[in-house]
């Protein structure tokens, strides 16, 4: 089956990655029908850059950009019957990138939205590679809605930082959900697994991407991730808590510092887990809190306007 693909990324001030990220589109083995770039009133040369490059660009005030909102205008301007979304700063790692993730669309009519697996930076902390290679492993798999059940929370896993759907199914669940505080790509997971589709983790298909948070940018994330699980109520009922992934994760990192002999970084790694355990419960709880003390403790403060 022939389709044609339009590659999506939003862009703010993304001038650090953006030249990375479109020479390696330029080297794709998939023919790209068309790059759209949606960018939120950079400052930078990000613009410039992507002209340069021969992308499209649209350009919107930075105060309208939603998660969910702005890739569903990205898709009703996009031509493609496939539509990837990345991020400003995830960069493919070698040229089949794209190719590997879009496979299993075509061959696969069960199969709605697939997503990349992330390696770290070469900039990466211990703490952000072991992330990465916890979230991503090596071993590919496909998730439907029945494997709720075994997985929980973890069935609809799944990053926008780069990630291929099939418009037309994307459509039939109504794209992404507006105006939400972040977790477009979770949401609709969610849908698309409960209207009969599954997603596909392609191990195979890689790209650069990590970010090294400071102890007060973690918090402010574990905020948020309660805040999103509070108002998507329907997300905890369907998939269960994500606690017990939690507690996993927590003995994965302490027992990843101690096999690379980063003993000194353990005690500052359990203080972090156990604030991002307070700041998540701090967020499921975010509608008693003032609004002014929940904008502060967010990533997102514009969201709270």
């Amino acid at each position: 089956m022939q389709c044609l693909v339009t590659v999506i990324i939003p862009t703010f001030n993304g001038e650090p990655w953006i030249e990375d990220v479109l020479t390696m589109l330029d080297a794709q083995s998939l023919s790209i029908h068309e790059v759209l770039v949606i960018d939120s009133g950079s400052t930078d040369q990000t613009v410039s850059v992507c002209q340069r490059h021969g992308v499209r660009v649209i350009s919107i005030p930075n105060k309208e950009f939603d998660h969910g909102g702005t890739r569903n205008m990205a898709a009703m301007h996009a031509q493609g019957d496939i539509l990837v979304y990345l991020t400003q700063d995830a960069v493919p790692t070698d040229a089949s990138t794209l190719e590997k993730l879009v496979a299993p669309l075509l061959l696969d009519e069960s199969i709605a939205v697939t997503y990349a697996r992330q390696l770290p930076h070469f900039d990466a902390t211990p703490l952000s590679k072991h992330l990465r290679f916890y979230n991503y492993p090596e071993q590919g798999y496909i998730r439907c809605w029945q494997d709720r059940k075994v997985y929980g929370f973890k069935t609809i896993f799944i990053s926008n930082s780069c990630a291929a759907y099939r418009k037309d199914v994307l459509a039939e669940v109504g794209f992404f959900p507006d105006n939400v505080l972040f977790g477009e790509d979770t949401c609709t997971l969610a849908k698309l697994l409960q209207h009969g589709f599954c997603v596909q983790y392609v191990s195979d298909a890689k790209v650069y991407h990590s970010h090294n948070y400071t102890f007060v940018q973690d918090v402010k994330r574990y905020f948020d991730i309660g805040v999103l699980h509070a108002l998507e109520q329907t997300l905890v009922s369907n998939f269960g808590s994500p606690t017990g992934a939690g507690k996993r994760f927590v003995l994965s990192e302490i027992s990843f510092l101690f096999k690379r002999k980063k003993y000194i970084l353990i005690f500052p790694s359990l203080l972090r887990n156990i604030l991002k355990y307070v700041a998540y419960g701090l967020g499921r709880r975010y509608s008693v809190l003032p609004r002014s003390l929940a904008r502060t403790l967010s990533m997102h403060h514009r969201w709270w306007k």
